[in-house]
């Protein structure tokens, strides 16, 4: 159950931190108060869509917890299939959103994302807006129903799973049956392409090599010129001695002083070791100089490699690797080609056992759903009839389609509202107020099915008034028995029957307005009813008839 709410900075509410009871609690107050914000809140920190828009005027942030305590076993496992321990079968889920736009989640005090967040709570809580009658109104949703009632979801699990893999091999069959004319034009395409990449024989680094090669071939003069001043610096002319010359004169000249001279022989030794070194440097550069080739020629092929390898690039690919990448997939295709004929065969094998699966699995999910939709319209009836609209007859009219990721069946409820009516769909004939009743009839019979241990109703009793008003407050109550019910209401007849009452109201001090969450006690509750019924100037008779509800909703 919810046992908890904290509020912070979110629209109209300052902070407020809410209790909850078990069993039915209703909040009541003035059009405005925060109701509607109230039930934002709880969305958002179950982990749905959050705008910054929520933040109240001037603040940063806003924050939002809710404790649940008792969670139920399916709730502590899907949290630990996700990471994170129930701590003794409870779980606190936080929510803070930034003026930025940015929000963050957490899981008993541990980061979470919205998914995981929306996944947990969905095993927490069920929160039934005012647009959820809606539903109602879209045939496409009515299937969701019978299956939730049915408890159909394995099997409509194993359906689909045939229903895709029928479909991919379907898809893939589509792909290779392709006609004979199209399947040579694409031989002939990918056999030239194939013979072009291969007949350059291309090598991975090739490109950047022969770029190297026409640099250097291109300023063939420089270098020459360069080998050729870097020798004769070294080595000198007739009439001038060079740098190795110098060198040696000098490495001779410490070596007599060395002899005589014990602190000279480190650098004696140091300028024997540097003429070796640049004697050796002089014999490399002599090398280099002969064995340069600067023919005219190789800058020709070097040129035209480059362009080939350009046009390939253009067709195939943005390098060498990727043109080979291309011409390996091309291959691949053409051996698929090839031997499609042969692949062909074995889908239209594996199809037709996968077509087969599909349908039995189809056939099979649409029987259960026949014979829960039967089961389904007359629970749903039994808690009409409870509920003032004892002559409703709900039916589904189910329609065959095709396969299809649902099934073979199209199911809509249909409505007779009085005896000796023609029934007709239900988007088109029911009242507000009818809505608000099927959809309690509904929520209260798929309850039982989801094992959620608590129900959120935001004014589920929208167009009704009167004895049928009274009903829904012992409906909801009869519900609250057996698990937390949280509602909504502007209906006395409806707050009466709560376990505890909440009183949500609004005031204003120094040009800013607040929001206030109180419980109430009897005598409080007597005074909201009495408000609730008869306007702002509670009358005597107003009090004594909120009494006489309260009290006959105990009893």
């Amino acid at each position: 159950m919810l046992s908890q709410l904290y509020i912070n900075n979110v629209a109209v509410i300052s902070e407020a931190t809410i209790d909850f009871a078990e069993g039915l609690n209703v909040f009541t107050g003035e059009t405005g108060a925060g109701k509607t914000i109230l039930i934002s809140a709880i969305n958002a920190v179950l982990g749905e869509r959050a705008s910054k828009e929520m933040i109240r005027t001037g603040e940063q942030k806003a924050a939002i917890s809710a404790l649940f305590t008792g969670i139920s076993d399916e709730a502590c496992k899907a949290l630990g299939e996700a990471g994170y321990s129930d701590d003794d079968g409870s779980v606190l889920i936080a929510r803070e959103i930034s003026a930025d736009g940015k929000s963050s989640c957490r899981l008993n005090g541990r980061p979470a994302t919205a998914s995981i967040l929306k996944t947990v709570s969905s095993l927490l809580i069920n929160v039934h807006g005012q647009h959820d009658n809606q539903q109602l109104l879209s045939p496409g949703k009515h299937l969701g129903f019978i299956d939730s009632y049915g408890e159909l979801a394995p099997l409509s699990a194993k359906y689909r799973q045939a229903y895709h893999a029928y479909m991919e091999v379907r898809r893939e069959l589509e792909s290779v049956d392709t006609d004979e004319a199209e399947k040579a034009r694409r031989i002939d395409l990918l056999s030239y392409q194939i013979n072009e990449i291969d007949a350059a024989n291309l090598q991975p680094d090739e490109e950047e090599d022969l770029r190297s090669q026409r640099k250097l071939m291109k300023n063939a003069l420089s270098v020459t010129e360069a080998l050729g001043g870097s020798i004769a610096i070294l080595d000198g002319d007739e009439q001038t001695r060079g740098l190795t010359g110098l060198l040696g004169a000098l490495m001779e000249n410490m070596q007599q002083a060395a002899k005589y001279m014990e602190e000279a022989q480190p650098l004696s030794e140091r300028l024997t070791d540097i003429f070796y070194e640049v004697e050796g440097m002089g014999a490399d550069i002599h090398d280099l100089l002969e064995n340069f080739d600067c023919d005219p020629g190789r800058l020709d092929e070097v040129e035209r490699r480059l362009d080939a390898i350009y046009t390939l690039k253009k067709k195939y690919g943005a390098d060498i690797p990727a043109v080979l990448a291309f011409r390996d997939a091309a291959e691949e295709e053409l051996s698929q080609i090839e031997s499609s004929d042969v692949r062909a065969e074995k889908l239209r094998g594996q199809l037709g056992a996968l077509l087969a699966q599909a349908e039995k699995l189809a056939k099979e999910l649409s029987e259960k759903r026949i014979q829960a939709a039967a089961r389904f319209t007359k629970a749903v009836m039994d808690e009409l009839a409870f509920l003032d609209m004892p002559s409703v007859r709900l039916s589904v009219i189910r329609r065959e389609k095709p396969l299809s990721p649902d099934g073979i069946d199209d199911m809509e409820l249909f409505i007779a509202t009085n005896l000796g009516e023609e029934a007709k769909s239900l988007a088109k004939i029911a009242s507000g107020g009818e809505l608000s009743r099927i959809m309690l009839s509904i929520k209260n019979v798929l309850a039982d099915r989801d094992g959620i241990g608590t129900l959120i109703f935001d004014e589920v009793d929208t167009g009704v008034s009167g004895r049928a008003a009274q009903k829904i407050g012992q409906k909801l109550a009869q519900v609250a028995q057996n698990r937390q019910v949280i509602v909504v209401t502007h209906l006395a007849q409806v707050a009466s029957f709560a376990k505890q009452h909440l009183y949500i109201s609004k005031q204003t001090h120094d040009n800013r307005t607040f929001t206030t969450i109180q419980p109430l006690d009897r005598e409080a509750r007597v005074r909201e009813l009495a408000r609730i019924v008869g306007g702002e100037k509670v009358s005597e008779i107003a009090l004594s008839h909120a009494r006489e509800m309260l009290s006959d909703a105990r009893n």
